[in-house]
């Protein structure tokens, strides 16, 4: 293949190479990750809406449900230690993905994917063999531990081994994980639901270890990024390394020396933590900040992790509430699938926009339909069809933010940050989704008691918001190789007026202007 490195219409490099089997495997491998993240989103609902889990650690809860025919539906579930079961484990990896930036920038992304592992296998095996509370909210914090090191590495890793061109449909891979964990928890709460004995809880529980221990084993395998090996002073082995991510025949030498561009900035920079805040920075430390507290504040984390009580409470019965779980599961894989076949074609602007609106249809629909049955006061039955109507755009919500908000929300901020702040970026953008994950769950249950159905117009006017923010404010940035991503801001109506003509330092923008005058 032909050297040197041709400029794409987005005004960076478009270095040559394409995928090899040898990336995508890592990248599947890596975004396994995924897994152990998604399969706890869609355990803990179903766990919690399980009358042998509930009789043995919520008892409150328990007589409460029994005795909730009649009478107000939206407040049966209402109980802050019941959300601290499930809201515990974001605060965890909150705090965790602090810790992770650091074992991430010295040690290598695989070893942070490692720890996150181990300890969510740790986690498993304690929640399974849990007898009382305590044990329970301690398992709950060392699966958050793990989340925490996994969403810290695992989309960074992507976003470095994959070719540019490539990189949305690749990164994409650990939201799809993601979704996958969550269906097969619901699978497996539907399943586990019906054993006699009572103990499908604990298996529930305890088969987390499955993707904890996929991710675990499969991080011994996989080999350091050529950025990482850089920034840790393995020059050699990192050109090793690009070359045989992009493969023999490819002349790497344009790729590789802005790679080492790259890495001796970010040499210069000894406090990534207080250099993120410096105003060249302003508008990826925005974005860090932004994307993450808007995808939780879609409401979709209601949806997926609250799901089979949420149904519940909108008057469907065991079996019939879990199973819609499944079916939204389902519609999640698959609308994610969409996004990854499309992000680096339409791009990432009109995927937001586009599940933005889809998302603000269907919720104010689903806030009408429960009003018109349940009213202010929470008393009513749920007939048949509007039950089907209920799920049917419910399942339009999801696949708009599997398309949307959900990949995205992990794609765009790992691919923005220069390598100097690559690890205290990703940090932050874990860490606001996790604080905003852990108020969500924390809160959703007495929101739903007060708020009632309005509190699916709250969402949706929150995604009115968003989506005016990202039309606003978030430039196009598929097919731009992460070195060169500063010359995306630079060409922003809003964000050039942060970054100075000294602050662009990438061999890029001498090819860019190569390329103009030419």
């Amino acid at each position: 293949m032909a050297g040197g490195a041709m400029v794409n219409s987005a005004g960076g490099k478009d270095y040559p190479g394409g995928l090899t089997l040898f990336v995508f495997f890592t990248c599947v491998v890596a975004a396994t990750g995924g897994l152990i993240f998604g399969y706890d989103i869609g355990i803990s609902g179903g766990v919690t809406s399980m009358n042998p889990f509930l009789k043995k650690f919520f008892p409150e809860v328990y007589e409460k449900k029994q005795s909730a025919t009649g009478t107000n539906q939206y407040c049966k579930y209402d109980n802050q230690l019941l959300q601290t079961f499930t809201s515990s484990l974001y605060l965890a990896a909150l705090v965790a993905s602090f810790f992770a930036a650091t074992v991430t920038r010295v040690m290598g992304r695989k070893w942070s994917m490692f720890a996150g592992g181990l300890t969510f296998l740790v986690g498993a095996a304690l929640n399974g063999a849990a007898e009382n509370i305590a044990m329970l909210i301690i398992g709950r914090i060392l699966l958050g531990v793990g989340v925490g090191f996994a969403n810290q590495s695992v989309p960074v890793y992507l976003s470095e081994m994959a070719p540019a061109r490539l990189r949305g449909m690749l990164n994409i891979g650990f939201q799809l994980m993601i979704t996958i964990g969550i269906l097969a928890a619901a699978l497996i709460n539907y399943g586990t639901n019906k054993i006699k004995s009572g103990y499908g809880w604990r298996v529930s529980l305890a088969l987390a270890a499955v993707p904890a221990g996929i991710i675990t084993l499969g991080s011994l395998f996989l080999p350091d990024t050529p950025n990482s090996l850089i920034e840790r002073g393995h020059p050699e082995s990192a050109r090793a390394m690009l070359a045989r991510i992009r493969g023999a025949d490819v002349d790497i030498s344009a790729e590789y020396g802005d790679l080492v561009v790259a890495s001796e900035e970010s040499k210069l920079v000894t406090h990534p933590w207080r250099n993120i805040l410096e105003r060249r920075y302003r508008a990826q430390l925005t974005m860090a900040i932004a994307i993450p507290f808007f995808q939780q504040l879609t409401g979709i984390n209601v949806i997926m992790f609250y799901a089979p009580v949420l149904f519940e409470t909108l008057g469907f019965k065991g079996d019939g509430a879990l199973m819609s779980a499944v079916i939204t599961g389902l519609v999640n894989v698959f609308a994610t699938l969409v996004s990854v076949f499309t992000v680096d074609r339409l791009g990432r602007r009109k995927l937001f926009l586009q599940g933005g609106s889809q998302m603000l249809l269907s919720q104010l629909v689903v806030g009408t339909l429960i009003a018109v049955r349940f009213g202010t006061s929470g008393v009513g039955e749920m007939p048949k069809g509007y039950a089907a109507a209920v799920v049917l755009f419910i399942c339009v919500y999801v696949a708009g933010f599997a398309w949307s908000w959900g990949p995205l929300g992990w794609l765009v901020p790992s691919e923005i940050f220069p390598l100097e702040i690559r690890p205290a970026g990703q940090s932050i953008n874990v860490s606001v989704n996790m604080l905003f994950t852990f108020v969500i769950a924390q809160a959703f249950l007495t929101m739903l008691c007060h708020l009632k159905f309005g509190l699916f117009y709250f969402f949706a006017g929150w995604v009115v918001i968003m989506t005016v923010f990202i039309a606003l404010f978030l430039p196009e940035t598929k097919n731009v190789p992460i070195e060169e991503m500063v010359l995306v801001w630079k060409g922003h109506w809003f964000w050039k007026r942060f970054i100075a003509d000294e602050d662009v330092h990438v061999p890029a923008a001498a090819a860019a202007k190569g390329a103009a005058t030419a």
